[in-house]
């Protein structure tokens, strides 16, 4: 491709607008173009990273023996509500009418789609498993579209989706997912992890999502130094340790005016924050619910949400926690607390001689055994004690008793097992081999292909630009022509750029009339992983000079056997992208 016919509206100065660096580069190399809030034109350089992003996902998926289709992306209503998610799933899903007033939403994902489809097709056991996906357009109306491609409300998604019959079908197409998701990211030259993950409001039973491992992630990971544990923040597990068999002496109350937080607490008491037992009060499906941390501990939302099977966890508001406690906010505790449902973190259950609100203004408790004054909850199905917090780097790796590290991510895959979530409310099933009737078990995989991009980028940069591996790279190489007024230099320039391009390279020939600085830092802007610069003097002295991107290193090539010496060097730089 010629510079000078291709259509490239790069930017020198960064749009207010952007925030984050993948945003900023995007833009400042016309590679998108906003058209309203989360919404974006993809440029010419944008889309042909995007579609090579999709090739690359394509070829997996087949190998891995899902076929592919293409569903509406106007869904009708009545599956939704079939499905029970027309109302669950919040403002995020865009709703519409039609002309007759019928309502219909824009697909965030397809699976009341998928199921609805499978279940008017699929008959007899003989007929799974099926994988089916696609490579299509969604919307989500996010309440803050942020970071372009990062989070928009209009973004190009693979999603694929599983029918077995049994246990055993699902978790082999689960594993085969995941082992392709495994080649994709690999063949994109990302550095990533696969890590539990909790299913959110796709449902399901088991998860992982795929992260691209950069600083400027919105996901917190634990990840084990000593074995392969990984898992994001909200699912990661903490250990359980041994209940504490002392007790102390009876709690008494005392006097604490004006002290609502732990840390005005403990400096006032004397004590360690660790021996202040906080209760945060919530309201799960409109039941009143106490939660027991020690004072250093953050509660673990997530968690909670999936101990009590419920639906919407918010925490209380000021009114709901004077009538609950009759006390303000930073004075509850759970001695003699009338709540529906109390729970305890269990490294509660490891200690004693605790601190807590007394349930009245300006007074906390001291000397409060959880064992012997608070009444846990255990009759429900969840136990009293479980574990409701979040990790940090000072707990050992639930796996091993290694250490951890928390690097950021950015999720570009997501794998579940939805089990029978979908195909049971909306009557998805088929006859065994006894002839007896079974509910159809699912399995949804999606992986964020524009999104990949932005992540690539956040990962892979510096000062002067974006800075793509060669599977993800619009352009492979880019060949600089230093003057287009030595008919030499450009003589040469065409000649390796039709070559490169016959050999199946994806080369941009800059052949513009412009000053080398400018070729040089847009270049580097672009982000093409291979840089071939020609001179005049470079011809006279029979040398190329090549630049890798990602190393900064210039090096002189041959002219007279430059075709073996350029591909030996892409080799190269392949190799240090992990992709020879």
């Amino acid at each position: 491709m010629l510079f000078s016919k291709f259509y490239v509206p790069t930017l020198k100065e960064t749009p207010a607008e952007a925030e984050v660096i993948s945003h900023k580069l995007l833009l400042r190399a016309g590679m998108i173009r906003k058209l309203t809030s989360g919404i974006y034109t993809y440029m010419p350089l944008g889309l042909r990273a995007i579609n090579k992003v999709a090739n690359i996902v394509r070829e997996e998926m087949n190998r891995a023996g899902a076929q592919e289709i293409s569903m509406p992306m106007v869904q009708p209503a009545d599956l939704w509500q079939e499905s029970g998610r027309w109302d669950f799933y919040g403002k995020e899903l865009l709703r519409l009418k039609d002309r007759h007033g019928r309502d219909y939403c824009l697909g965030p994902t397809h699976e009341e789609v998928i199921t609805d489809l499978i279940r008017g097709e699929v008959r007899s056991y003989r007929q799974l498993p099926i994988n089916l996906y696609q490579i299509q357009t969604k919307f989500r109306d996010e309440i803050r579209p942020r970071f372009g491609l990062m989070r928009g409300r209009e973004f190009i998604m693979k999603d694929a989706y599983s029918f077995d019959k049994d246990d055993e079908g699902v978790n082999a197409s689960y594993q085969a997912m995941y082992d392709a998701y495994t080649r994709v990211f690999t063949r994109l030259g990302l550095e990533f992890r696969a890590v539990s993950a909790d299913s959110g409001a796709i449902g399901g039973s088991f998860s992982h999502e795929f992260m691209v491992l950069a600083d400027t992630g919105e996901d917190t990971l634990a990840v084990c130094t000593s074995c392969s544990y990984a898992a994001n923040l909200e699912k990661a597990e903490t250990k359980a340790q041994p209940m504490c068999t002392t007790t102390c002496a009876a709690y008494e109350q005392v006097a604490t005016p004006g002290k609502h937080t732990v840390e005005d607490v403990a400096g006032f008491l004397a004590v360690a924050m660790t021996q202040v037992m906080k209760t945060l009060l919530f309201d799960v499906d409109g039941k009143s619910v106490a939660v027991l941390l020690r004072g250093d501990r953050e509660v673990n939302d997530v968690k909670l949400k999936n101990l009590l099977g419920a639906t919407s966890v918010e925490l209380a508001t000021p009114e709901q926690v004077v009538a609950w406690t009759g006390a303000p906010v930073g004075f509850a505790g759970p001695v003699g607390l009338t709540v529906d449902a109390i729970y305890a973190d269990h490294e509660i259950a490891a200690g004693t001689d605790f601190v807590c609100g007394a349930n009245a203004a300006d007074a906390h408790l001291i000397h409060v055994d959880p064992r012997r004054d608070i009444t846990l909850s255990t009759d429900a199905a969840p136990t009293g004690y479980a574990d409701l917090r979040s990790i940090t780097l000072d707990d050992p790796c639930p796996a091993c008793g290694g250490s951890l590290t928390m690097p950021k991510g950015i999720e570009v895959g997501h794998v579940f097992k939805l089990g029978t979530k979908y195909s049971k409310s909306m009557n998805a099933t088929f006859l065994d081999e006894n002839g007896k009737e079974q509910v159809i078990i699912m399995g949804c995989y999606g992986i964020g292909v524009s999104r990949v991009v932005a992540a690539c980028i956040e990962q892979n940069n510096d000062a002067n630009g974006m800075i793509f591996p060669p599977s993800i790279a619009p352009f492979e190489i880019t060949i600089l022509a230093m003057s287009t007024k030595d008919e030499k230099v450009m003589a040469k320039g065409r000649e390796i750029h039709d070559w490169l391009e016959s050999q199946g390279i994806d080369t941009l020939f800059d052949d513009r009339d412009e000053r080398p600085g400018v070729k040089f830092n847009e270049a580097d802007l672009l982000g093409s992983p291979m840089q071939i610069v020609i001179g005049g003097k470079g011809l006279e002295k029979g040398v190329l000079e090549v630049k890798n991107r990602k190393t900064g290193e210039k090096r002189e090539l041959p002219v007279a056997d430059w075709q073996n010496a350029v591909l030996e060097w892409r080799k190269e730089v392949m190799k240090e992208w992990g992709l020879a």
